[in-house]
């Protein structure tokens, strides 16, 4: 008989959706052990909040199918929608439980709720996001953010960043790193053979022949060069605004943005329901929904857990 997959996920924020949407998948659980690292305290009163069911299993490890939680105590009592500085180690905590878990194979794959960078760094925690986050605890050198939605793929070059950061911090270095991990977890975690990867520039049209910025000639054509002289299949770098359009994206299955929000605008559009956050790089699956913590919703029961539905379903298939 097949092993049961075991699958670690964080609510997030404690204040936001994260908790009503664990709560909502719970209510349909798949087939796999899905194992809630949070305040079960918590859990349950935002379920009797929602009028939902729900009673807190402790994980213990066993190799079955349903819904557990792995326990991790919030400091002080959590208000659906208002944030608390004083609870911002509780989710520093519950990341480093799944993190860990997943480096000693009790997790085959983590799924990530949505955290609010703000409050805590309001705490005094620096904080970055998720994904510099898992690949710091993880020892990964070179974690790559991509959102994935049925009929596109969208990775980024560089994550969080100020935008007066992104041109000095496209680099060749980082950029061949980045397009490497991309294209070996295409073909190693999604089972893609050859990948074609299309690769943005960074300024206007390209750069217009170095007249709009010389990135593209001084280091992204470079880089390109170099890597499909490797056998890496990449095409650009193309100007961003006309990068998603169908006629470019025919026989592709990647395309690689150089900041934030050059390509993540473009696949929310497409598809904001469905899109799955997942980081590449990393010595295991993780994937996470790409939406924030919604505070206005907490604890209304109106919060959609299509995306969350999405990431588990992803983790799942990348597990296997």
């Amino acid at each position: 008989m097949a092993k049961t997959p075991v699958i670690a996920l964080t609510p997030g924020e404690p204040s936001g959706v994260g908790p009503d949407l664990c709560l909502q998948l719970a209510q349909h659980p798949p087939d796999a052990a899905l194992v809630l690292i949070g305040d079960p305290a918590m859990l349950e009163e935002r379920a009797r909040l929602m009028k939902l069911p729900f009673t807190a299993r402790e994980w213990k490890g066993r190799d079955a199918a349903g819904v557990f939680v792995l326990p991790v105590k919030t400091s002080r009592p959590v208000v659906a929608g208002q944030l608390d500085e004083a609870n911002a180690p509780y989710v520093i905590e519950t990341l480093k439980s799944a993190v860990d878990g997943c480096r000693r194979g009790e997790f085959d794959a983590l799924v990530t709720g949505p955290v609010h960078k703000g409050i805590i760094n309001d705490a005094g925690i620096p904080f970055t996001g998720h994904t510099e986050f898992l690949a710091e605890r993880s020892g990964a050198a070179q974690p790559v953010m991509m959102l994935a939605a049925p009929g596109l793929r969208v990775a980024l070059a560089t994550i969080h960043l100020p935008l007066a950061q992104v041109p000095r911090a496209i680099t060749r270095a980082r950029l061949t790193s980045v397009i490497e991990v991309l294209h070996a977890d295409l073909k190693n975690k999604f089972g893609i053979a050859d990948p074609m990867i299309l690769v943005c520039g960074l300024n206007p049209h390209a750069g217009e022949s170095g007249h709009l910025g010389r990135e593209e000639i001084d280091v992204i054509e470079p880089v390109i060069g170099e890597l499909a002289a490797r056998g890496i299949r990449l095409r650009g770098p193309v100007p961003a605004d006309t990068a998603f359009i169908p006629a470019q994206l025919t026989g592709v299955d990647a395309v690689l943005a150089m900041y934030h929000d050059q390509g993540l605008p473009v696949i929310k559009h497409h598809d904001f329901a469905h899109a799955v956050n997942v980081t590449l790089g990393l010595p295991f699956v993780r994937t996470s929904v790409d939406h924030g913590t919604a505070l206005e919703l907490a604890g209304t029961g109106r919060a959609d857990v299509s995306s969350l539905v999405a990431a588990l379903d992803m983790a799942r298939a990348l597990i296997r």
